[in-house]
């Protein structure tokens, strides 16, 4: 270990004095990419072998292994949490948004191997999750650590996680673009060139990977026979607004749904509820099962039934109508299964199972349309394609993303023109709706989130702590005026004073000028209390509960130039706006490019 530390300083020499700090980031970008693409591959064999072990047995048995093998691969990942991980499992997206804006970029190191071990183990036993999350929280948690140990500052150590989450969505789904785009909408990055062309490395890098470990095996076998239509447009923004509407479900059933699972105490009353809960949706609806590329796939390929599977519903699905009311029921308990997968202890991403809902309503809206009796015909498969990205864009808030994913997977860029016309109206009225999406609304309730806002970002990552004040001297209600000017105002440098009371607590301020015209009349130093003099100030900060954006609005207001800050009306301290604006210009430098 000793001999580590000295070749990692002898390296670190070496680098600052030949190897300029842009090119250090451009190389450290590509080696960040291909980690991310490594992790992300390890995932998806480790889910594939699990599910290939597994999917004899549930053939056998004619869907019967589905009652239980959630709950046994549910189980597994409760006994590694508790008696090997020992910290409960954060959902990787949030988590990674938080250090960003709160840890400086800092991720630990068990975040790394986590997400390999738990989310294979809860998709491979049915867990109705995505694969994309944990490889970006491994990747992710890969990036932050080596720029720890090669001491990258704060702002390039964002960037690098950055291109982790590029390197692990283009590996994924062989999309360098729509990786790019993710990285840009989703961790809020500003798009300059210094920060393009790391995240264009890293895309390159993991999209490498996946190739060199995979082959050139594609996520969906298909290619585009029907271009746009003018005639479909209206069609287009019927699915637009009705993928708007089924993302508001899915969001409000997320977050329903994990309320309903807070009021479980113990975590095995939660494994088993949620374990019977997926076992009794995966026996009615098989192609809930796991991530489900292998459903979107058929519906592609116009294969309904192959999508479907076995079901108790198989002698009726000569009849359209039972096949599109089962369609229709993948969409509304897809949502519900993800949900309950996570909540009961499960591990994995939400961003596929957004994929597979969309592509559910898509065929949907076309069986309608071709089966009415109107003389309307659309293309059954393009439509599945426009109902993924418009789920992506609504639930996400990523439309860029969800327009570029699905034209890169599927080579499908004829059907530019739908996907805008989709994703667009679907992300403004889901907007316009839900101020916050899936991965956001918790970190917007603890003042975590960073925004494309660069003021509001700025603020964001600012610390209270940070700024506030000690060295103001306190006084006592019944403290004299001689003992004020005594202790406190000689043995001072400010010109404020916070008066506490027997308990600490902060009943007001005395200020140099309450106290100017008395200060020479020595026969009034008995005789005035400092409770006579003090005053309330024009706002208090409350500490732990007021975030920096509302402090600056409290100066703004108040029009005053020091605040107290009180925790529980216990004082701590002042912050003078001098102080903040300091750090913001100082914040503002360090967060800009």
């Amino acid at each position: 270990m000793p001999n580590t530390k000295v070749y990692l300083k002898k390296f670190l020499k070496w680098r600052y004095k030949h190897v300029s700090n842009k090119t250090f980031v451009q190389i450290l970008s590509i080696v960040i990419g291909f980690l991310a693409g490594l992790a992300a591959v390890t995932l998806k064999n480790l889910t594939y072998f699990i599910e290939s072990l597994l999917e004899r047995g549930i053939i056998i048995s004619e869907n019967q292994l589905y009652f239980i093998l959630p709950i046994v691969g549910l189980t597994l990942v409760y006994l590694y949490v508790k008696f090997v991980n020992k910290h409960p499992l954060a959902h990787a997206v949030p988590s990674i948004l938080y250090a960003l804006s709160k840890n400086k970029g800092l991720l630990s190191i068990r975040k790394i191997y986590t997400p390999l071990l738990t989310a294979p183990l809860t998709v491979g036993f049915g867990g109705s999750v995505g694969l994309l999350g944990p490889a970006v929280k491994s990747g992710a948690s890969l990036s932050s650590n080596l720029s720890r140990l090669l001491h990258v500052d704060v702002k390039t150590r964002s960037l690098l996680i950055a291109c982790a989450s590029a390197g692990a969505i283009a590996s994924i789904f062989q999309s360098p673009i729509a990786a790019i785009i993710f990285a840009v909408e989703v961790f809020s990055l500003d798009l300059t060139m210094l920060s393009v062309l790391p995240l264009l490395l890293a895309s390159i890098s993991g999209v490498l990977t996946s190739y060199f470990f995979l082959g050139n095996e594609v996520l969906f076998n298909f290619s585009i026979t029907e271009g746009f239509q003018l005639g479909d447009v209206p069609f287009y923004i019927l699915l637009g607004v009705g993928t708007a509407f089924s993302s508001i479900y899915f969001t409000k059933m997320y977050f329903g749904i994990l309320k309903i699972f807070k009021r479980f105490r113990s975590p095995k009353y939660k494994l088993l509820f949620g374990g019977m809960a997926i076992g009794i949706m995966l026996y009615l609806i098989p192609p809930l099962y796991g991530e489900g590329f292998g459903f979107i796939n058929k519906l592609l390929d116009g294969d309904h039934l192959s999508a479907l599977g076995k079901t108790p519903f198989d002698a009726f699905l000569d009849n359209v109508w039972v096949v599109i009311a089962l369609l229709f029921g993948i969409t509304i308990f897809k949502a519900i299964a993800m949900t309950t997968t996570l909540a009961a202890g499960g591990a994995g991403g939400v961003f596929i199972p957004t994929m597979v809902m969309g592509s559910a309503l898509g065929n949907v809206v076309a069986k309608v349309i071709n089966n009415l009796g109107v003389g309307f015909s659309v293309s059954e498969s393009n439509f599945t394609l426009i109902g993924m990205a418009g789920l992506i864009a609504g639930v996400i808030h990523a439309p860029l993303t969800a327009i570029f994913l699905i034209a890169e997977i599927t080579g499908g860029y004829e059907l530019f023109v739908p996907l805008m016309i989709t994703a667009s109206i679907s992300f403004l009225i889901t907007k316009n709706v839900l101020d916050y999406t899936i991965y956001t609304k918790e970190l917007a309730q603890q003042n975590a989130l960073l925004t494309h806002n660069k003021d509001q970002a700025v603020l964001t990552l600012m610390e209270l702590d940070d700024v506030i004040e000690t060295n103001f001297k306190a006084v006592h209600t019944e403290m004299t005026l001689g003992d004020m000017l005594l202790k406190s105002v000689s043995k001072s440098t400010r010109n404020i004073f916070p008066v506490l009371d027997k308990d600490k607590k902060m009943v007001g301020i005395v200020l140099l000028d309450d106290i100017r015209e008395f200060m020479f009349k020595a026969e009034l130093y008995n005789e005035i209390l400092v409770k006579d003099l003090m005053h309330a100030p024009p706002e208090y900060i409350f500490y732990n509960e007021d975030s920096m954006k509302k402090v600056m609005q409290k100066f703004q207001d108040s029009g005053a130039w020091n605040l107290p800050v009180v925790k529980e009306s216990t004082y701590m301290g002042f912050v003078s706006k001098s102080k903040l604006l300091t750090a913001y210009r100082r914040q503002l430098i360090n967060y800009t490019p």
